[in-house]
Parts: structure tokens; C-alpha cells; sequence
């Protein structure tokens, strides 16, 4: 794993700072395919996903098997990990190569409840031909 995976996974942030100032490469994956951010949320490191995520590292860079760092951190119960990938944007649509979603994964209530917020609603085809009827 390249400095800026380590600092990652373990939420140092000064350290990511100082690598930042550094010019690191902020694409770097680990052997697993996993970015800097999804480090970072299995981290829990509020600070440190926040930090990446004003870098530019990709917040919906997804692995060889699909899972995003949103993926992750809803299936490991990290809500306010949800919370924030989401406030940033994360897209809660992308599934793993299994066919899950975040939402399909959460494994909390809190988790469930903010990615239902996020949700595509979908319209009823009744609905949708009638008003165009009309």
C-alpha cells in the first residue's frame, strides 16, 4: 500500500495532510482495488473522508467487485460515514457485481433510513400515462 492508503486506512490525518502537500497520487488503489476514501470510511475517520473529499479523490470509485466506500459504510453500519458520503454526493444507485446496493446492504436502521432518503422514487406507469393523457 502507497503512504497515502496507509494514512487512510488508519485515519491519520495530519499524515494525509503533509502527503496532500506532498503531491501524492490521489488515485492510488490498493491491492484490493480500494481508494483512499473507501479506506478511510472503513477508518471511521470523519475528518479524513472530508479531507479526501475536498482533494478530488473519487467518491464513487468503485472496486472489482463493485463496492464504493458508500456500499461499505452502509453495510458496516457507518452511518454518519453514510451520511457524509451522501451529503457529498456519493451515489447510492450503484450496485455491487452481486446486484446489492447500499440500501440493499445496510445493516442499521440509521443507515437504512438515510439511504432511503436518497432513494429514486419511482412513479407508478398508471400515473405517469394519465397525465400525459390529460
Amino acid at each position: 500500500m502507497t503512504s497515502l492508503l496507509e494514512a487512510s486506512a488508519a485515519g491519520h490525518v495530519e499524515r494525509l495532510r503533509s502527503l496532500m502537500g506532498e503531491g501524492v497520487d490521489l488515485s492510488a488503489t490498493s491491492a484490493d482495488g480500494n481508494n483512499a476514501l473507501w479506506l478511510a470510511s472503513a477508518s471511521g475517520s470523519l475528518e479524513a473522508i472530508q479531507l479526501l473529499i475536498d482533494a478530488g479523490v473519487e467518491i464513487d470509485h468503485r472496486n472489482p467487485d463493485g463496492g464504493t466506500a458508500l456500499i461499505y459504510a452502509s453495510s458496516a453500519g457507518k452511518a454518519d460515514v453514510v451520511a457524509l458520503l451522501l451529503k457529498h454526493g456519493a451515489n447510492p444507485s450503484f450496485e455491487t457485481v452481486d446486484g446489492f446496493s447500499a440500501l440493499d446492504l445496510a445493516s442499521t436502521v440509521e443507515c437504512l433510513a438515510l439511504l432511503r432518503k436518497y432513494r429514486p422514487r419511482k412513479t407508478d406507469p398508471a400515473t405517469s400515462m394519465l397525465s400525459q393523457t390529460e
